[in-house]
């Protein structure tokens, strides 16, 4: 059965897209920590990142380097925090978190209810941000 980021991916389930390429692809994550948190997954499903080969490991890091740039002038922050946990879904996954203080990463915070209009309006903030 595919996760639920397969189903993201495959248009089945419909999300907040920021940026997609042959291997990745990104979208804000609908419980964020603060504003433009951001979640960054390969298409091929694998649950643990580090059963990833080491070339895809590295080109998602470079994929999510290029989202973390742009969130970063899309989003008021100090920094993009980048996050590996991968429990709750069994889909390798990036946690890509504007930061301004490092609480700002607490997974254990609560997480913001945003509208619809303010997901769209993050999202197109970000895309518009992308090099």
């Amino acid at each position: 059965m595919a996760t639920i980021f397969s189903r993201i991916i495959a248009g089945e389930i419909p999300c907040y897209k920021i940026a997609e390429d042959e291997k990745f692809f990104a979208f804000l994550d609908v419980n964020p920590l603060v504003k433009g948190h951001t979640l960054v997954v390969p298409r091929q499903e694998v649950d643990y990142i580090f059963d990833l080969d080491d070339a895809d490991l590295a080109a998602m890091q470079v994929f999510a380097k290029r989202v973390a740039l742009a969130i970063r002038k899309a989003i008021p922050c100090r920094k993009v925090g980048e996050a590996v946990i991968g429990l709750e879904v069994p889909h390798a996954h990036i946690h890509l978190i504007p930061i301004t203080h490092e609480n700002d990463m607490r997974f254990s915070n609560p997480k913001l209810k945003l509208a619809p209009e303010e997901f769209e309006e993050i999202a197109g903030s970000i895309r518009a941000c992308l090099q």
